[in-house]
C-alpha cells in the first residue's frame, strides 16, 4: 500500500514554509502528499506581505474531493486563521475520521508576523484540540494556548505539557528550541509518560519551516506505520539533519528555509 498524508494548511509563496515544505517533507520521507490550500500567503525570506483568505467553503470542498476518492492515512494542520475555516475543518474530519490528526498551532511566522487571528485562538482550542493526536506547540504557541507570559524555563515543561493536554489533546509534543542552551530539547507527552528527546543546537539562521516540517515529518511516519514515539524521535532526526545541510543552500537573504532534500541532492561546491 501507499502511504499517504494529506496537508491542511496555508501556502508559502517562498517556499520554505507551509504547504510547500510540508509535501516536500512527505516526498523526501517516501510518502505520497496531498493538499488542502487554507490562505495565501505573500512571503519571502524576510517577511509575510500578504494574505489572502481561503473561503472555508471552498475549504471543504477540498477536504471531501480529497477523502472521497484517497486513502489518507495521516493528517497534518498547520495554517488556519479564522474560526469559520476552523469550524470547517474540524467539521470534516469529524466525517471523515482520519487514522492520525497532527495540529501544529502555527500563529507567528519565523519573521514575526501574526498568522493567526486573536479571535481564532479560542476556536482551535474548543474544536480542534480534542480532534487530535498529537499538537506540537512551541514554547510561545504554548503560552499562547495557555494565556501566559512567554516560557523561558525547561523545568516548567512538564507542567506545561500536562495543562495543554488537559486542554484536550491527546498527546503533546512541547517544543523547547526557544530556550538557551547547547541542545535543543523537546518534550513528548504520550500516554502519561514524559519522553525527552534531545538534539546539538545548531548555529544557522536558516530555520525558515522547521515547526511545519517537524510537524509533517511526524505525520508522515505515523502514515507508514511507526508507532508515535517512534515517528516523533525519527522526525526529529530528519529536522535536526535539514538543519544542519540548510547553508548548503542559498535562498533569499532572511532567514533561509531547511534543506528537506538534504539525502538526494548533490553537495555543491563552494564558489
Amino acid at each position: 500500500m501507499t502511504a499517504i498524508a494529506l496537508t491542511i494548511a496555508g501556502s508559502d509563496s517562498g517556499g520554505g514554509a507551509g504547504i510547500q515544505a510540508d509535501l516536500k517533507t512527505f516526498s523526501a520521507l517516501g510518502v505520497y502528499g496531498c493538499s488542502v490550500i487554507t490562505a495565501l500567503t505573500a512571503q519571502n525570506t524576510r517577511a509575510v506581505t500578504g494574505i489572502f483568505a481561503v473561503d472555508a467553503d471552498f475549504v471543504t470542498a477540498q477536504i471531501d474531493a480529497v477523502f472521497a476518492d484517497i486513502a489518507v492515512d495521516a493528517v497534518k494542520i498547520g495554517m488556519l486563521d479564522r474560526p469559520e475555516v476552523i469550524g470547517a475543518v474540524a467539521a470534516r474530519l469529524r466525517h471523515w475520521r482520519p487514522r492520525w490528526i497532527v495540529l501544529d498551532p502555527v500563529m507567528v511566522a519565523k519573521s514575526g508576523d501574526r498568522l493567526l487571528r486573536e479571535e481564532a485562538v479560542a476556536s482551535l482550542e474548543e474544536e480542534l484540540l480534542p480532534l487530535a493526536d498529537l499538537i506540537t506547540p512551541n514554547l510561545p504557541e504554548a503560552a499562547v494556548l495557555l494565556g501566559e507570559e512567554p516560557i523561558r524555563d525547561r523545568r516548567r515543561m512538564g507542567n506545561i505539557a500536562a495543562r495543554l493536554q488537559g486542554l484536550g489533546a491527546r498527546n503533546v509534543l512541547l517544543k523547547g528550541g526557544h530556550l538557551h542552551g547547547e541542545t535543543s530539547p523537546d518534550l513528548l507527552l504520550h500516554g502519561g509518560e514524559h519522553h525527552w528527546l534531545e538534539a546539538p543546537r545548531i548555529a544557522s539562521r536558516h530555520t525558515h519551516g522547521t515547526g511545519c516540517t517537524l510537524s509533517s515529518a511526524i505525520a508522515a511516519l505515523l502514515a507508514r506505520g511507526r508507532p508515535l514515539p517512534q515517528a516523533v524521535a525519527e522526525a526529529k532526526e530528519y529536522l535536526t539533519r535539514a538543519i544542519a545541510a540548510a547553508d548548503r543552500l542559498r535562498i533569499g537573504g532572511g532567514h533561509g528555509p531547511v534543506h528537506h532534500f538534504f539525502a538526494f541532492w548533490p553537495e555543491e561546491e563552494d564558489p
